[in-house]
């Protein structure tokens, strides 16, 4: 996978051989975006079974449930980690395999069908994205939420890119998205590709720039959306939908399904990870610390924008509307109609 540390000064892939270093890679942001660690964790674990010395399946599934929560702990608030895990976990049980090696094969095929599928779902959310935007737009857009965040294509940013291959003239302004700076780092990074417009700005700057008419649009992702519609995403989404909402712009949180958590009623029982304070207080400008030594950080990765500042909530299934409490449920628990070209037995 690509090593997104290094982004944009160096493009360097990096080879993972252990569910050890899947786990390594997902909680040190190797790897980022629910979509991508979800995938990245199903592969984790049909990486645990090849290196399983186990001579029966029963051994080996032990071994796979130790490898399964260990990628579990490595990220706590986005859904599709756990998620992928225990679709891996019943996809074996559901095809009882005879041997180790039929269990291998098993979770192989398992984990590259979801990434299939993850292709193909992102695909048909920026298809149903695109719409909602107009030509001419200038949109403001959080975080990362590209090829990068995903398998490919993107999701919110892939609405983007979408509306962008349609021939519609848009332009992005990209949240730097503190402390980690993965707007400034990996959405420019991934706008120059596609040779979309863009400027980067501050993360204070989206107020500003929303009361004076800049932008007609905003787009974020999301790692976890409860039923009722709050959604947990990069910290900073929260004041930027906030900002959007007193003007009278559009917001639309944009995920796969699979990012639905329906257990959880609300974002008050949305889990947020606390990352290392030094992401806060190692930074410098021109080769000096910015922060006093000895000071301290708070450095929540997450923060809850509560459903009512949301326009819509953009997925394969549609577009979704408010009432959420009573939308998001029905559609979300439609049959997808979105596979991948590879079907398991």
């Amino acid at each position: 996978m690509i090593d997104q540390r290094l982004l944009p000064g160096r493009l360097e892939i990096v080879y993972l051989q252990t569910y050890q270093e899947v786990a390594t890679a997902i909680s040190d942001m190797v790897v980022r975006g629910a979509p991508a660690i979800g995938v990245s964790a199903a592969f984790g674990l049909a990486l645990a079974a090849r290196q399983s010395s186990a001579s029966s399946v029963d051994g080996m599934r032990k071994e796979i449930q130790t490898a399964a929560e260990v990628l579990r702990r490595a990220r706590p608030t986005a859904i599709n980690l756990g998620w992928a895990l225990d679709r891996m976990l019943a996809g074996l049980d559901a095809a009882a395999p005879q041997t180790v090696g039929q269990g291998q094969a098993i979770l192989l095929q398992l984990a590259q069908q979801m990434a299939d599928e993850d292709v193909a779902i992102n695909q048909q959310i920026a298809r149903n994205g695109a719409e909602l935007i107009q030509d001419g737009d200038t949109i403001i857009h959080h975080c990362n939420t590209g090829a990068l965040a995903t398998v490919d294509w993107g999701t919110a940013l892939g609405v983007i890119r979408m509306a962008h291959e349609q021939g519609k003239k848009i332009q992005v302004l990209v949240d730097e998205t503190r402390p980690r700076l993965q707007g400034a780092r990996l959405t420019a990074w991934e706008l120059d590709q596609y040779q979309i417009p863009y400027e980067i700005i501050p993360d204070n700057a989206a107020g500003y720039l929303l009361r004076c008419g800049r932008a007609q649009k905003v787009l974020f992702g999301a790692d976890r959306v409860a039923a009722n519609g709050d959604v947990a995403n990069k910290i900073g989404s929260y004041m930027l939908a906030l900002a959007a909402f007193d003007n009278d712009i559009p917001v639309y949180s944009v995920f796969p399904s699979s990012t639905a958590d329906l257990s959880v009623p609300d974002g008050r029982a949305i889990p947020i990870e606390e990352r290392d304070p030094g992401e806060v207080l190692n930074i410098q400008i021109d080769g000096e610390r910015v922060a006093p030594l000895g000071a301290r950080a708070c450095n929540p990765a997450f923060d809850i924008t509560p459903h009512r500042l949301f326009t819509g909530l953009v997925t394969e299934r549609g577009v979704i509307y408010p009432p959420f409490l009573v939308n998001l449920p029905r559609i979300l628990r439609r049959t997808s109609k979105i596979t991948s070209r590879k079907t398991f037995p």
